[in-house]
């Protein structure tokens, strides 16, 4: 059996004679060919971002995409006269993407071949083959979370944010408490679950045991009145960054065990593994429980680590929990909680579960 091919997280568009029928600079009325504006709406509900790499003049082009309904479409455009290729390169470092993630469509083999040239991994298309793009495997996600299909807006909302940022006049403490931050803990459902997968299994700087749960372990302990499992969002002015934390959490009369925390690099910055270990500890304390926590040192977790002793949590030994680990668990360490509860940072506006009286 052929190995699945790499999805493409990101198109990116050529414009004359390619999303439009003719050359914008010698006709300004130039309408899109028939089913491009379908393959693009298509592919951004399945988490496909797309962009531009066009030789045309930039507000001229930009205006006619408003103008057709589709610019809202297209994340970080590159309108210049540059080298095509250099275009191709920029929106995938500015989107954190491997290029091997990427993918260009033109009109002309010439500017395919300079891509290709100068950015191998990055796939080529033809403009003929712009309306069989969605049927493609490349371009056909087994799964669309419910973050995938907003993740044009969260990029959006990025941008927007990081372009604040950079001119905002004072400390980063500062610039955070402007952004009226909203954490929100709850109960994961069916529809979550993917994206819990996902999190469990990509996330590696802030994941406390690099543990994998998959769907169908994750859908049984939904089931299971002794765990909770509980996914963290997060949502600013700027609009929401998604799904960026799962707990998994074992709870037996005396004794909470935190089994994995895993949050999203994406709000390291933000200091979200902190505020959710500072609002377990407050569940753990008002349901008058001990909290243990599991960890696994990696070569990439090192600030998870840090979170946990800032938390309060040590390597004493500690015998509240005997079982044997589960398969994958070898190496966690049991950490035990010394500190006292406190409460969330006031920048964070917090909402959740009430574990302690479920």
């Amino acid at each position: 059996m052929a190995d699945k091919p790499t999805l493409v997280k990101c198109l990116v568009w050529d414009l004359d004679n390619t999303v439009w029928d003719g050359t914008l600079l010698e006709d300004p009325n130039v309408d899109l060919f028939p089913g491009i504006r379908d393959v693009i709406v298509e592919l951004d509900s399945r988490g496909i971002l797309h962009s531009v790499s066009s030789k045309n003049d930039h507000d001229l082009a930009w205006q006619h995409l408003e103008k057709l309904g589709l610019a809202e479409y297209f994340v970080h455009p590159q309108i210049s006269w540059g080298p095509k290729s250099e275009a191709v390169k920029e929106i995938a470092d500015r989107l954190n993407f491997a290029q091997t993630a990427v993918a260009f469509i033109d009109d002309l083999p010439t500017e395919r071949a300079e891509v290709t040239y100068h950015a191998p991994d990055v796939r080529c298309y033809a403009a003929d083959q712009a309306a069989s793009l969605a049927k493609l495997p490349e371009f056909s996600p087994e799964i669309v979370t419910v973050d995938a299909r907003r993740r044009r807006e969260m990029y959006q909302a990025g941008f927007r944010r990081d372009a604040e940022k950079d001119t905002f006049k004072g400390p980063d403490e500062d610039f955070l408490r402007t952004l009226d931050l909203v954490m929100e803990i709850k109960r994961a459902d069916e529809e979550d679950l993917s994206r819990v997968e996902e999190l469990t299994l990509r996330t590696s700087q802030m994941n406390a045991t690099g543990v994998h749960y998959s769907d169908a372990t994750l859908r049984g302990l939904l089931a299971d009145p002794d765990h909770e499992v509980l996914t963290v969002t997060l949502t600013d002015r700027f609009g929401p960054h998604g799904a960026v934390g799962v707990i998994l959490l074992e709870r037996h009369p005396d004794v909470w065990h935190l089994k994995l925390l895993a949050t999203s690099c994406r709000v390291v910055t933000f200091g979200a593994g902190a505020v959710i270990l500072n609002w377990l500890v407050d569940q753990a304390a008002r349901a008058g429980a001990h909290l243990v926590a599991d960890f696994r040192p990696t070569d990439r977790n090192r600030m998870m680590d840090i979170a946990y002793r800032f938390a309060g949590f040590t390597d004493e030994s500690c015998t509240c929990l005997t079982a044997l680990p589960a398969p994958g668990e070898e190496g966690v360490q049991r950490l035990h909680l010394l500190a006292t509860a406190r409460e969330a940072p006031t920048t964070m506006r917090l909402t959740s579960p009430e574990l302690a009286e479920a």
